[in-house]
């Protein structure tokens, strides 16, 4: 049950301490328990954030919370700990199928790439963190190819996060309008001078504004299935596999005007790749593809595993 929420720009705070302490002013609680969820590999219950200059340190954050330890967690890990607890309508059911007591897979792509499990068995859950988002790109199909080609030349190693991620999308529009001969509409070209460029791709290919914005969408997703259904088998998440992160909520829901055809069509790319499989494909045909709609998902998990530790 949340009780308290508040929001924080993580930029205009040196640390997370002074985030706590603020949140915490002036009457601390008494805590039973602490999590975070920390965008960075978390090692002996310490990270440096990858997109700030933040050292965190488990046992100092204890001893500002009052507590004998916390839960440090990966920020995917933590999407992946909310799904035992998440309600019906903080998730969209994208592919139907067969889901057991068998692992699960979370999958997120936003301003970057990560993937997260959980590891079911003999009645017991473990988590797996993952830096799976750095792994290579690997591509299919021969636009997939060229798109490796040209990013290759930009960036000598490609991972996949270079292709799935909110700058993903936007190297992937632009090796299409690199390819492509006729001018842009100037309305897209003054969007992404102004705006976000990712969310000027996406919205201009949800409103039907431009053939070349709705391409490099299903691009994105089809990219997007392919990797999902490659996590899924690495981590045999027969128990099913959830995609978090704001751009697939953007790109399969979208706004409440968003046709059904788009949407359609969106889930078509990513499930087509998700299954394509080989051998393989009944497996993934099998396993349900959830969506993820709560921004409450990794505050809800990271406080799931941090009253399951603290319970141990």
């Amino acid at each position: 049950q949340v009780v308290r929420l508040e929001t924080f720009p993580s930029r205009e705070h040196p640390s997370l301490h002074s985030i706590l302490d603020s949140f915490l002013w002036p009457q601390p609680p008494r805590l039973e328990a602490a999590g975070f969820g920390v965008a960075g590999p978390v090692i002996g219950n310490r990270v440096e954030t990858t997109n700030l200059p933040w050292k965190i340190d488990g046992p100092q954050l204890a001893a500002q919370l009052g507590l004998s330890g916390v839960s440090l967690l990966n920020d995917v890990e933590v999407q992946a700990w909310s799904i035992p607890v998440l309600g019906a309508e903080a998730q969209v059911t994208l592919k139907q199928g067969s889901a057991n007591a068998g692992n699960i897979a979370v999958i997120a792509a936003g301003t970057g790439l990560g993937m997260a499990a959980l590891l079911r068995g003999d009645g017991l859950v473990r988590s797996l963190a993952s830096e799976g988002g750095h792994a290579d790109f690997a591509p299919i199909d021969d636009i997939e190819i060229e798109l490796l080609r040209t990013l290759r030349r930009r960036f000598g190693r490609v991972s996949a996060e270079r292709v799935l991620s909110g700058p993903g999308l936007v190297n992937i529009f632009q090796f299409l309008r690199d390819e492509e001969t006729h001018p842009l509409d100037p309305r897209l070209e003054e969007a992404l001078r102004q705006a976000d460029p990712a969310a000027a791709v996406s919205e201009a290919a949800l409103t039907g504004k431009s053939l070349l914005a709705e391409r490099a969408v299903l691009i994105f997703l089809g990219s997007y299935g392919a990797a999902a259904g490659n996590w899924a088998l690495s981590t045999m998440a027969t128990g099913g596999v959830w995609l978090g992160g704001g751009i697939a909520h953007k790109l399969f829901v979208g706004p409440a005007d968003t046709s059904t055809v788009w949407r359609a069509r969106a889930v078509d790319a990513f499930t087509a790749r998700f299954t394509q499989k080989g051998r393989l494909g009944p497996l993934l045909v099998a396993m349900p593809v959830q969506l993820i709609v709560s921004d409450e998902a990794p505050l809800l998990g990271a406080a799931q595993f941090a009253l399951a530790e603290a319970g141990r």
